[in-house]
């Protein structure tokens, strides 16, 4: 199984070297590794070209410094530029990975999704479970990822299923359109846990710009997803307890209702139809937990988005 890597990066000199030695160090590393700078004005350029002269498999490609956005996020810059690096790829690939460059990968991730890919035919979209570092404590804690859900930072594509969902949506949002069009084409999501632990997001969600516009965004993404309104409502109220506490939940909300007004792209009506099918079963999923009593996390488990 031939795997290749697509990282585009702008101003990632902080996380970028600590990304690579990552990768370096993986038991399984990619068969293609493309370095794709995204128009950065700080020494990441630096930091990838020097990695790349010392690795084959690794080559740096630079795309043309785009003008400042008001929200650089929104418009899903990061897609546009790993689906230009698809064009890039020097050879075949069976599976293809969007990565972001503010990780430290597992040192197991690639060999542990190849399997996974193995020894199920049916995989199409799997991605690795991250965590962040508490910097009160130093311990690790998980994100949130619902099951079937691949986050954003780590996409691992089988090339069939790939094909049969491109392109991806270049807006926010994508990272679970993508994901319900794959599974309304009979294809499984979702993400590995693996043996030498979770992935560390350096960066969480928020943590470029503030967990308010982050909390912003969620509600965009609910919009373009075209989620069920019970739905909204119940990830409003679960999100009163995230941090900025009560106003991030009014973030989330404002986020979600002013995507008309502000004209936001939105997912097909195919795929929005499908996604509702899926939360309204995930939704008795959760009555039927509430009916058995407090001991059941179903949803916790569940509702993510």
């Amino acid at each position: 199984m031939r795997i290749a890597c697509i990282v585009s990066f702008l101003n990632e000199d902080r996380y970028l070297q600590r990304f690579l030695d990552s990768i370096e160090h993986q038991s399984r590393p990619p068969d293609e590794l493309l370095l794709v700078d995204d128009g950065s004005t700080d020494a990441s350029p630096r930091i990838a070209d020097e990695y790349a002269c010392r690795h084959p498999r690794a080559v740096l490609l630079r795309r043309p410094r785009r003008p400042p956005a008001r929200d650089r996020l929104a418009d899903a810059a990061v897609v546009r530029a790993f689906q230009w690096g698809l064009t890039q790829i020097r050879g075949s690939w069976d599976v293809a990975v969007k990565m972001d460059a503010d990780l430290e990968l597992s040192p197991d991730l690639f060999a542990t999704i190849e399997q996974a890919f193995i020894e199920d035919p049916e995989l199409g979209i799997a991605g690795a479970q991250l965590c962040v570092i508490d910097p009160r404590t130093g311990e690790r804690q998980r994100e949130r990822c619902r099951p079937g859900h691949v986050r954003g930072p780590t996409k691992f594509y089988r090339r069939a299923c790939y094909e049969q969902i491109a392109p991806l949506p270049a807006f926010l949002g994508w990272d679970t359109i993508d994901e319900i069009t794959a599974r309304s084409r009979g294809w499984r999501t979702g993400s590995v846990d693996c043996a030498a632990g979770d992935t560390i997001h350096l960066r969480p969600v928020g943590g470029h710009d503030g967990a308010l516009r982050g909390q912003f965004r969620w509600g965009t993404a609910a919009y373009a997803i075209g989620q069920h309104p019970v739905w909204v409502a119940g990830s409003a109220i679960r999100r009163l307890a995230d941090r900025p506490l009560v106003v991030g939940s009014a973030a989330f909300l404002a986020g979600c209702l002013t995507g008309p007004v502000r004209r936001h792209p939105r997912a097909t009506a195919e795929v929005t139809a499908f996604a509702r099918a899926e939360q309204l079963r995930d939704m008795r999923r959760i009555a039927g937990a509430l009916r058995r009593g407090p001991r059941s996390r179903t949803l916790e488990n569940v509702q993510e988005g």
